[in-house]
């Protein structure tokens, strides 16, 4: 089983912040089917302030390519996926049209 981390950042608002969170108590059936269904095992998402930092264990055939192919197909992610940009924003240096960044490992102990 194979791990990914990956950062993005949310809109410095309280009122924001909070109504992210509150979303993701309750995930969308459909987006957590998706998940699934992609090869995702496990995704824990954290956040400090308005840095998000996910956690997402995956099957040896898991590929982000299939999974925004599967992603762009899906009429409930794609909703998801707008509602949710309502509250995030791109890192200070992801390039156009980039939302969650893969992140390099730098230690392992």
């Amino acid at each position: 089983m194979k791990k990914h981390c990956l950062a993005l950042d949310l809109k410095d608002d309280k009122a924001l912040i909070e109504a992210y969170d509150a979303y993701h108590r309750e995930v969308w059936p459909e987006v957590l089917e998706s998940i699934t269904n992609s090869g995702i095992e496990h995704m824990e998402i954290y956040r400090i302030a308005n840095r998000l930092f996910m956690i997402i264990e995956v099957s040896d055939d898991f590929s982000f390519e299939r999974k925004a192919q599967m992603d762009t197909n899906n009429q409930k992610v794609q909703e998801w996926e707008i509602l949710m940009w309502n509250y995030q924003q791109a890192l200070p240096f992801a390039k156009p049209g980039e939302k969650w960044l893969l992140m390099e490992k730098v230690f392992e102990h």
